[in-house]
């Protein structure tokens, strides 16, 4: 199988890692996303990746209660460190050298994101996780892995979600939501739908990143998306 792009960067959401639980990471997810990555490596690939905080601890959701949102946001950056040094681990058991950095400073933990450092990682033939997002409150995972990709030249931005495409309203509560093949960030923005925020589809546009949104679940999903087989949605 023939990839499509060079180096990618594969945004996960925390909810992702779950599996069938209600909080906290399904083991047999994690390990079966390592041998995707490991897959996807074998054919030549380069992989960066983004993971959400969301199967821990959601920052937004959390401040709508009352928690300070600078505060939330910073306990939600922590637990996408918990959910980054789990699929290290993964990645390791695969035989695959990973290296997390993030963009709060937790040098007992794991390496804080340096440009050039995470260059030099991706020379060794490393796989990068990229955690804390952007080191900053009031950004998304989202917005994290957009500017990653950004950073790190990537030839796609590749977003694992629960359904496999965008839709132009949730197929899960309505059964007669359309899936685009293919649409332009200007309509993702226009038609206001939810598969990403606006500063990461923005940031992807100025930076001519194509996004391809595809389903998680699945054997070989990354595979396919990373080949073009399978069914997803490249917004673009």
């Amino acid at each position: 199988m023939k990839p499509l792009y060079r180096r990618v960067l594969l945004k996960l959401s925390g909810e992702g890692l779950m599996g069938q639980k209600t909080f906290g990471i399904d083991e047999t997810v994690i390990a079966s996303l390592a041998e995707q990555v490991k897959k996807v490596r074998e054919i030549g690939v380069e992989v960066c990746m983004v993971v959400g905080g969301g199967n821990i601890f959601r920052g937004a959701k959390e401040a709508s209660k009352g928690l300070d949102r600078s505060v939330a946001d910073q306990v939600g950056m922590l637990a996408t460190v918990m959910n980054a040094l789990y699929l290290q681990n993964a990645l390791e058991k695969q035989g695959v050298e990973a290296r997390v950095l993030s963009g709060l400073s937790i040098p007992e933990v794991c390496e804080d994101y340096i440009y050039r450092r995470a260059m030099g990682h991706l020379q060794k033939n490393r796989v990068l996780i990229f955690a804390a997002g952007t080191g900053s409150p009031y950004f998304t995972t989202d917005t994290g892995a957009a500017l990653r990709a950004a950073e790190m030249k990537c030839d796609a931005l590749l977003k694992a979600t629960q359904v496999d495409g965008v839709y132009n309203a949730d197929p899960k509560q309505n059964v007669n939501a359309v899936k685009y093949d293919e649409i332009s960030y200007d309509d993702v923005i226009a038609q206001g739908l939810k598969v990403m925020d606006l500063t990461a589809v923005s940031l992807a546009k100025d930076n001519h990143i194509p996004v391809v949104v595809f389903a998680q679940s699945g054997e070989n999903a990354l595979l396919n998306a990373v080949t073009g087989q399978g069914q997803f949605t490249i917004i673009k």
